[in-house]
């Protein structure tokens, strides 16, 4: 499994997303990675929008609904920052550019909590196999990724390291 092996190469926690419809990822790819020894965290969506909040999966039975049809950690908040202890941000996306200006579903949650990730760490959007293209719109407060994430050929690196 492709995130498996990119973990293996950052290390340290990893914090990651449970897809929803159709968005790619899986809740195999999550026990795959703690399975492997890493620390996994989940974002948590806040009250007010702003940063997302993180907690740790524990595995599929420790999920509740939560808002914007997400399922969440039931466990302890680790807060806005737990993202600064990450090593490797699994992120989703609609698409990225060859560039990694991502597109994301409109909200801003990521956008808000991206640029709190702290130097050097791998932000990887997963994606289709059709969703890598060449060029998309970028605004100014974009945090670009460094990497994706795809089924058929695995990891891309684009050459944005933070």
């Amino acid at each position: 499994m492709a995130t498996v092996r990119l973990a293996e190469q950052t290390g340290g926690p990893v914090c990651a997303y449970l897809p929803i419809g159709s968005e790619p990822g899986s809740a195999a790819g999550l026990d795959a990675l703690r399975a492997a020894g890493h620390e996994v965290l989940l974002p948590v969506v806040p009250a007010v929008a702003g940063p997302l909040d993180w907690a740790r999966y524990e595995g599929r039975g420790s999920l509740a609904d939560g808002p914007l049809g997400l399922r969440e950690p039931t466990g302890e908040r680790q807060g806005v920052m737990a993202i600064t202890k990450a090593r490797l941000v699994l992120i989703p996306a609609l698409a990225v550019d060859r560039r990694g200006v991502r597109l994301g579903r409109g909200g801003g949650y990521y956008d808000r909590t991206l640029p709190l990730a702290r130097a050097g760490v791998v932000l990887a959007a997963i994606l289709h196999d059709d969703e890598l293209v060449d060029e998309l719109p970028a605004e100014p407060h974009d945090v670009r990724v460094s990497a994706v994430v795809r089924p058929a050929t695995g990891v891309t690196l684009l050459g944005n390291a933070r």
